[in-house]
């Protein structure tokens, strides 16, 4: 009876599974099984961290802001609040930009947070 070895859709799958895990150590990159379950892995990992991506930065733009209200002697709920009553809708990452780039701004919005 002949040998039938893996067919042309095997290989292909094989070939690509190897490829993603190009760059990984020892044997993650080398041998499929172990390269398959890294991959797998990784996936996951990649599809959480999108996500907590946003969280971390809204997380870092919130500190920046309570860093510069600090520094101006206002609390970031009372700036936030204040800036809601004044029908100022600035997201968290424009107003650490502003608060960064151009402090003389930040401090209108300061002055009119407080008003």
């Amino acid at each position: 009876m002949p040998r039938v070895t893996p067919g042309h859709a095997t290989r292909r799958r094989r070939k690509r599974v190897l490829k993603a895990a190009k760059g990984y150590r020892g044997g993650r990159s080398k041998l499929f099984k172990t390269a398959k379950q890294a991959v797998i892995k990784a996936g996951q990992y990649a599809y959480r961290d999108r996500r907590n991506r946003k969280r971390e930065f809204r997380a870092l733009w919130i500190i920046r802001v309570a860093a510069a209200c600090k520094a101006r002697d206002i609390s970031y709920s009372q700036f936030m609040g204040g800036l809601k009553k004044a029908n100022v809708f600035l997201n968290r990452k424009m107003l650490s930009e502003v608060a960064i780039a151009d402090p003389a701004a930040f401090d209108k919005l300061v002055e009119l947070a407080k008003a």
